[in-house]
């Protein structure tokens, strides 16, 4: 806790960040009120699309906070350096993304107290459960990483030997937590366009492009506005990962489109008719969803030559395409794309209402919130660290001068 009082220091430019992203929290609260005390029929939701805006941001943000061992793995296991300024940076946005998703879960389940059904009434054999013992886990995990090595870090001693055997085992907790999101819908049988084998892959890919994309971008906001720099061979580093996640992430959806069409099965195919071509006359999610091809088309063409990747100005546009083809893929298409057709054939037309999107905004508001103040936090510890060895040269040079 000693750490916090770094996050009440700042400029009035941080403040009134700070005040506005309040504002922001305040009007999805009074939303989410509203919505607690009429019933989630003021969503867009209905019978036959039961899962919304909510757990689409859900599932989206679960693949954000798997993203961090992209950062953890090199530099823990293969000991490579460049990621020494970075991996904390991942580590908070993990940890930020972790209790988003757990907020999105909250306000979808209409009455709150139903969560306490699954610790009081535990089913193992539901993988809902599985899929609260693994976020609940990965938050433990990151939350324990991040106070330990962060506080080595400030005392300027080597973070102690009991940590690292939990941080070899957050990295295939990171890989659980969104394999096991991705089963809790390639297990409905009736929803033929996520009854899918490749599922898992497909948002493990989606997850490596999407989440360190956004990583690259706070630092390079940090970079800006703050003078702290992670290093330009790091933010490389991690653009090349990019481009290889979604270079595969593209390629599993073209297999997807592929067999799906191929194989000419009316039940596999609706789904995707609807989404990019429309069907019975339904065409409101047909250009978010080709906006959404485009992005990742335009995304990695630019990735995939060095001399534009490594662009300073090309980069940000190339990470920015990555996250919003990303986010109205997995955030949008896929959930709506698996409840239509329902498996009687009928459309039910799905559209977010403004009570919806404000209560999406409002988490998004609390994840802002709190990335600024987890970032503030790190921020301060190097900028203490840094004083002190500033502080500590003028001294020795001083006594060689005398």
């Amino acid at each position: 806790m000693f750490m916090f009082e770094k996050a009440l220091e700042g400029s009035r430019r941080y403040w009134i960040w700070l005040f506005c992203v309040l504002a922001v929290i305040a009007v999805g609260f009074v939303f989410y009120m509203y919505q607690f005390n009429v019933g989630l029929g003021v969503t867009g939701m209905s019978r036959d699309v039961s899962w919304g805006l909510y757990i689409a941001q859900f599932t989206f943000f679960v693949g954000v906070a798997a993203s961090a061992v992209m950062v953890v793995l090199p530099y823990y296991l293969h000991d490579y350096k460049a990621f020494g300024r970075i991996t904390i940076l991942g580590e908070f946005l993990a940890i930020t993304a972790v209790i988003m998703c757990m907020l999105f879960i909250f306000v979808d389940l209409g009455q709150p107290a139903r969560i306490f059904n699954m610790i009081l009434h535990p089913t193992p054999w539901s993988l809902m459960f599985w899929d609260m013992i693994s976020l609940g886990g990965y938050l433990l995990l990151n939350a324990v990483i991040t106070l330990v090595t962060l506080t080595a870090e400030r005392e300027e001693v080597a973070p102690p030997a009991w940590i690292k055997p939990i941080i070899i085992l957050s990295i295939p907790w990171a890989v659980s937590i969104h394999t096991v999101t991705a089963f809790l819908y390639a297990g409905l049988p009736g929803r033929a366009f996520w009854l899918t084998a490749i599922m898992a892959p497909r948002f493990l890919a989606g997850a490596f492009c999407s989440g360190p994309a956004l990583l690259i971008l706070f630092c390079l906001i940090l970079r800006k506005t703050t003078g702290f720099d992670a290093g330009q061979k790091a933010i490389n580093a991690l653009a090349v990962i990019v481009t290889y996640a979604m270079a595969i992430n593209v390629f599993f959806i073209l297999v997807e489109i592929f067999t799906t069409l191929y194989s000419r099965i009316p039940g596999d195919m609706a789904p995707l008719e609807y989404l990019y071509v429309g069907l019975d006359g339904n065409y409101h999610l047909v250009p978010w969803m080709w906006l959404s091809g485009l992005l990742a088309v335009f995304s990695l063409s630019l990735l995939l030559v060095p001399s534009w990747r490594g662009n300073r100005v090309l980069l940000p546009i190339a990470c920015l395409a990555v996250f919003f083809s990303l986010w109205l893929d997995k955030g949008l298409g896929l959930i709506v794309g698996g409840f239509t057709p329902s498996p009687l054939d009928t459309i039910t037309t799905y559209t977010p209402t403004l009570p919806e999107w404000s209560i999406v905004i409002g988490v998004w508001a609390i994840g802002a919130l709190m990335i600024t103040v987890f970032y503030k936090i790190a921020l301060g510890v190097h900028e203490e660290i840094g004083e002190e060895e500033v502080h500590e040269s003028v001294l020795v040079a001083g006594a060689a001068g005398r």
